[in-house]
């Protein structure tokens, strides 16, 4: 007994039928699309009206305003885009973070002779709150983030680290690579790392530890200690708790070195 062979006529039709599929198909998805997008202008009107209505807050709470950055990056914008438009003019955002970007600098600079352009998160927000004043608005370590992150289209100068659980922030532009970033991350508890401990923890021939402290020390992001017990250390003042808690003279800075 012999199967009937499929004719023209049904290959006809079920191409036909695939062709309405596709294009019932494309329909709905167009539509999907045109749902999602009066969707998005619709959240995007109702976050312009929140803005309005609650600036105040905006402006004056670090709180309110990481809240509000984070409803911002669920439809794509960005206040800090633009010096210019909706954002900037209602709110005053981008001068806000445009100042602040400005004393972060200042603050870098001034203590770059100490440090050689590293510092933590924590110790450039505390300088910076007390630089502003009690009065001034209050700025979290989420609005100095957003600031710095604004300040790296100046070049490679400033960039962040991260260390435990929070940052080292980079202000000059010096070229560190995973090497120099895991020798940092090692010597956060102490403040200082040895030759021995980086062989020893991260498993590495003398001849690399070495080539990465020197780095360190031509950059000026760490001071050698040749006097101590045992084997030379390589302070990192950026990471030292006792130099953060007093201003350092390039004068005293000079002595730490050989």
């Amino acid at each position: 007994m012999h199967r009937r062979g499929v004719g023209a006529g049904a290959i006809a039709k079920k191409k036909l039928a695939e062709a309405k599929y596709k294009e019932r198909g494309n329909v709905l998805a167009e539509d999907q699309i045109v749902q999602m997008s009066k969707q998005l202008e619709t959240f995007k009107s109702n976050l312009e009206e929140f803005a309005s209505k609650h600036k105040q807050e905006i402006r004056k709470s670090s709180q309110f305003r990481v809240q509000f950055q984070e409803m911002c990056a669920t439809i794509g914008v960005d206040p800090l885009a633009s010096g210019k438009g909706f954002w900037s003019e209602m709110l005053g955002v981008g001068d806000f973070y445009y100042e602040l970007g400005v004393q972060i600098i200042e603050v870098c600079l001034a203590l770059k002779h100490r440090n050689g352009g590293l510092i933590t998160l924590d110790e450039l927000h505390q300088r910076v709150l007390k630089g502003r004043g009690k009065y001034a608005q209050d700025v979290s370590q989420d609005d100095l983030v957003r600031a710095i992150k604004k300040l790296k289209v100046m070049g490679n100068g400033f960039g962040m680290i991260p260390v435990g659980g929070s940052y080292l922030v980079q202000s000059v532009p010096a070229e560190l690579n995973m090497d120099h970033t895991v020798v940092l991350q090692l010597a956060e508890k102490k403040g200082y790392v040895t030759v021995s401990e980086i062989k020893e923890s991260l498993k590495w021939e003398k001849e690399r530890a070495c080539h990465v402290l020197d780095h360190l020390l031509k950059e000026g992001l760490a001071w050698l200690d040749s006097q101590a017990a045992g084997e030379s250390q390589y302070w990192l003042p950026a990471l030292f708790s006792e130099l953060t808690s007093r201003d350092v003279t390039p004068e005293e800075a000079n002595q730490m070195t050989p």
